[in-house]
């Protein structure tokens, strides 16, 4: 049962972190990027956000912001989310999305491979 209560509020994190950031004025923190995902610890001490860029060379900027804007990050989370604690947030960048571009093209790269194989 408590495993939904804290999906819930991942999800909230992730929600007001996501808002928080793009209330930011850091120039670093232009471009494409999503917040993807929130995990929050059960004690509500600590959550990771995972944030997903899609120009690579902006990516290691874009973490050196928001982790130099942890604490302003914090206090904006701290006033939207009702918490007992206020997490502490660690940054973590997400390859996901890229990790699955790269998958699909591995696969579209095989596919005319195997139907010039069935022809013969």
């Amino acid at each position: 049962m408590a495993n939904f209560r804290i999906d819930r509020i991942s999800e909230e994190v992730r929600t007001a972190v996501d808002n928080a950031i793009r209330s930011m004025n850091d120039p670093r923190v232009s471009g494409t990027y999503s917040v993807t995902r929130a995990d929050v610890t059960r004690d509500l001490r600590y959550a990771k956000i995972y944030v997903s860029v899609l120009e690579e060379d902006k990516a290691k900027d874009l973490l050196k912001a928001l982790k130099s804007a942890a604490g302003y990050l914090r206090r904006e989370l701290g006033r939207q989310v009702d918490l007992r604690y206020t997490p502490e947030l660690l940054f973590e960048l997400d390859r996901n999305i890229a990790y699955g571009a790269h998958i699909s093209e591995l696969l579209h790269q095989i596919v005319p491979e195997h139907k010039e194989n069935e022809d013969s």
